[in-house]
Formats: C-alpha cells, structure tokens, sequence
C-alpha cells in the first residue's frame, strides 16, 4: 500500500504564505511526477503545479510567480511553499504522485492524498 499524506493547511490572511507537505509512504521503489491539485467550492479540480523526477517545474498561471514547488526524493516528499496568498486561492489542495512500488514494474500507478484546506481570508 502507498499513503500520501498532506499537512501544512489553515487560514492565513491576504498576502500571507503557507507551505504544504506531501508525503509519501508504504513500498516505493521510485516516484516519478507529483504535483498538487485544488478544488474550490463549486468549482473542478485543476492542477496547481507538477514536478517531476529530475525536478522540472510547471505551474498554473494563476500562481505563477508566487508558488514554488520542490520535492526531497530521499524523503519521497513535495513541498508548495505559497506566497502573497489571495482570497481566490481557498480551496481544498491535493498531493498527487505517480508511483512505482517494486522495480520490475514497468509503469506507476497514480496516488491521491485526501487533501488539506487552504483558506485565505481577512
């Protein structure tokens, strides 16, 4: 079995930061691509931003310039830090990760976690 378990949500106001952590656990032989999702009320989930294995980026427009995301591989963990956070960024936000459990599988199998609340709000 493999957990993704995310921490590092709450309120924070306007233009404050928050950084999420995603960690992986259970039998991993190799992570390929994680990233972080955000569904807000009424609205689908959209992907926030994606990294993969050998650390290459991309990020929604949205919060280009104000989110970065890295990994620890030693860890099997993804961190957001998220800066001059806005109203619009509230929303549930999900760890997902492409993971290869033992070597001789050839193709991973994609992981959710169940997510952390990011409220931003005066």
């Amino acid at each position: 079995q493999v957990q993704l378990v995310e921490s590092g949500g709450g309120l924070v106001q306007p233009g404050g930061s928050l950084r999420l952590s995603c960690a992986a656990s259970g039998i991993i032989f190799r992570i390929n691509a994680m990233g972080w999702y955000r569904q807000a009320p009424g609205k689908e989930r959209e992907l926030v931003a994606g990294i993969t294995s050998g650390g290459s980026t991309n990020y929604a427009d949205s919060v280009k310039g104000r989110f970065t995301l890295s990994r620890d591989n030693a860890k099997n963990t993804a961190y957001l830090q998220m800066n001059s956070l806005k109203p619009e960024d509230t929303a549930v936000y999900y760890c997902n990760a492409d993971i290869v459990q033992y070597s001789w599988y050839e193709d991973g199998i994609n992981y959710w976690g169940k997510g952390t609340l990011v409220t931003v709000s005066s």
